[in-house]
């Protein structure tokens, strides 16, 4: 395996992220040919990375980048591939809304995003449910859980903002861990 740069890496999985249609599953393929082309991963090592990323919690696409950044370049190397995937359909998103913002003063507008809220918390409260039925409800698990449905249902802060704040969140908390152990 060569080292690889981490603007490399980030470049190689925005451009995944970028031009794939459909995300998740559909990008697996894009990163598989893109990590053997590139021979930064051995094709054995291929199946291990791909059950690791459907055995973990949340999308396989930004799993598979974490692992295969990590096995790269370390923490460091997760934090640049996962960015680099989820940069592209954060940004065009970020567009949309931006687009959109000026549509939400139409009556049929302000109704879909009054129906929108609701399921936002909705869902956030069926996955605390979720985290205390499986036993493996930490305390910040359940306060973040709590404080993003009483920021979205009570105070009306959109997801989004709570979204970055939690990113930017654990990007210093890593480092900290990581300065911490010596790393």
């Amino acid at each position: 395996m060569q080292k690889v740069s981490l603007g490399e890496l980030f470049l190689v999985f925005n451009k995944i992220g970028a031009f794939t249609i459909g995300g998740g599953y559909m990008m697996l393929p894009a990163i598989e040919d893109e990590l053997l082309r590139r021979k930064w991963i051995p094709e054995t090592d291929m199946p291990d990375i791909v059950a690791l990323s459907q055995s973990a919690p949340g999308l396989i696409s930004v799993n598979m980048a974490i692992f295969a950044g990590y096995r790269l370049r370390g923490f460091a190397g997760s934090v640049a591939a996962t960015f680099g995937c989820i940069l592209p359909p954060f940004l065009i998103i970020l567009l949309i809304a931006v687009f959109f913002t000026g549509f939400s003063e139409y009556p049929l507008v302000e109704r879909i995003f009054s129906g929108v809220r609701p399921v936002a918390v909705g869902l956030i409260a069926g996955y605390t449910v979720k985290l205390l039925r499986a036993g493996g409800a930490y305390w910040w698990k359940l306060l973040l859980s709590f404080g993003t449905m009483a920021g979205v249902a009570l105070l009306h802060i959109s997801p989004a903002y709570i979204l970055l704040t939690v990113i930017v969140i654990a990007a210093a908390t890593g480092m900290l861990l990581q300065r911490r152990s010596g790393q």
